[in-house]
């Protein structure tokens, strides 16, 4: 019997359609099982303070939520009896199993659709967290290998053209500095997730004296989402948006990945990886594929279509809940593993990259120094249209001698002043902006009755 049934006879449904409507959640509901815990013990302590739930009782359910979550979901002994459609029903069955008609009281004050909302800014948060911390480690895995490549030179492309000389240290620090505009992305997604809509019910409120500003600070939320009715409207404008922030730091690792699929061919031949790193083929034994590289690209251009997909999905939705977002958990919820392991292989690739040392000895790239003899030739007296015309003439005659030496970009950002340091301190002071620590105060609070 599911726990919005009037009475026992009202389950003899159609098997079909009750597994259509529920799709995957029973599956991935897992995921949430550990905020569901959470969530329910800061709420069956407001409702103690309200005068739903007496002393003992509250006591009693505090220590069941705690040892389910110690003892079962920690130690994934966790699991989704057959037949229940959510693990909100999972966890209030188990209590009313072990504990009485006191595990009915838990539902008092809320709805599914709430109590879905705080497990998912709770489980978002902290995969946030994890999230922000395997991104500075691969930040900072790129500025090492820009400090230490920062003198080998590479060429430039535009229009992938042969354009102007680059480095090895402006690449890689190049996305380093991406993943900061990528990481000011997450951090808003984080502001507005970590807002509490616990007491909002089905979306408008509850007639019960609820003490929201309680459970917010029960649970580490910044603030409240204050209109009940938004709070709902919330639900699939939060997953956009989380995700958005999310498709940025893929389309960063995308656009690396096809840089060194590029820089891998033989026709660049700029970086190589050890035989071990890549594929070879079935017929052509010369070849090193860059599978791996070519996989991030895929599944971070598919990390890349979320957010589209649910603009799609609520698009035409009015204000309430819908069945709607139930499709929305099935991509959003393992999407957060999918980037962390994107991050991961892309580390782990990274640390054994060898990177070429003469690339530009080859006669191929002398035209890349033809702005460098421009500038020389300003620097002589002449104004800089003449110099140009005089580097095209001279080109075009081929009477053009690259100038190899001598030259130095100086400016911040460029090759010779990479300005790695001012590029740390960015991010640094961006992770700072993050108040994860809340999230362990919370658990350790809530769950092992600590005061932090």
């Amino acid at each position: 019997m599911k726990i919005w049934e009037k009475d026992i006879h009202s389950h003899n449904r159609n098997r079909e359609i009750e597994e259509f409507t529920s799709g995957k959640d029973s599956k991935l509901d897992l995921l949430l099982a550990p905020h569901d815990v959470i969530g329910t013990i800061a709420h069956v302590m407001m409702l103690e303070s309200i005068g739903l739930l007496n002393q003992k009782d509250l006591e009693i359910l505090i220590k069941e939520l705690r040892h389910i979550y110690i003892h079962e979901i920690l130690t994934n002994n966790f699991q989704m009896d057959e037949g229940i459609e959510d693990v909100h029903s999972q966890i209030e069955f188990l209590l009313t199993d072990r504990l009485g008609k006191v595990g009915k009281k838990i539902h008092s004050g809320r709805s599914r659709n709430d109590q879905i909302l705080v497990d998912l800014k709770l489980f978002i948060r902290t995969e946030i967290k994890e999230i922000v911390l395997i991104v500075y480690s691969f930040f900072d895995l790129l500025l090492q290998l820009s400090e230490q490549y920062k003198n080998i030179l590479m060429p430039g492309y535009t229009h992938y053209q042969i354009a102007m000389p680059s480095s090895f240290g402006l690449w890689f620090s190049a996305y380093a500095e991406s993943l900061i505009d990528d990481m000011l992305l997450i951090h808003t997604a984080y502001r507005i997730t970590n807002k509490n809509p616990l007491g909002s019910a089905a979306g408008y409120g509850s007639s019960f004296p609820l003490n929201r500003k309680m459970t917010t600070e029960l649970l580490g939320f910044e603030n409240l989402n204050y209109n009940v009715v938004y709070a709902q409207m919330g639900r699939g404008k939060m997953e956009r948006i989380v995700t958005e922030s999310l498709a940025s730091l893929a389309r960063t690792l995308s656009k690396m990945s096809q840089d060194i699929c590029l820089y891998l061919s033989q026709n660049y031949n700029f970086i190589s990886f050890p035989d071990f790193l890549t594929t070879g083929s079935s017929i052509m034994p010369h070849k090193k594929n860059p599978d791996v590289f070519e996989i991030i690209r895929a599944k971070c251009n598919r990390i890349s279509s979320l957010p589209n997909e649910i603009s799609l999905i609520v698009s035409n939705l009015c204000s309430g809940y819908h069945r709607d977002f139930q499709i929305i958990k099935e991509r959003f919820l393992p999407v957060f593993d999918e980037l962390k392991k994107c991050f991961s292989i892309f580390r782990y690739m990274l640390n054994h990259i060898v990177v070429r040392k003469d690339i530009l000895r080859e006669d191929k790239y002398k035209y890349l120094f033809s702005v460098e003899v421009v500038n020389q030739l300003v620097q002589k007296g002449y104004s800089f249209r003449e110099a140009y015309q005089k580097v095209a003439t001279d080109i075009k005659n081929e009477r053009f001698k690259p100038l190899k030496k001598n030259f130095s970009h100086s400016h911040e950002g460029s090759i010779g002043n990479l300005c790695n340091q001012e590029i740390r301190d960015m991010m640094r002071k961006l992770i700072n902006k993050f108040d994860f620590e809340i999230i362990q105060k919370v658990i350790e609070r809530l769950v092992y009755g600590k005061n932090p």
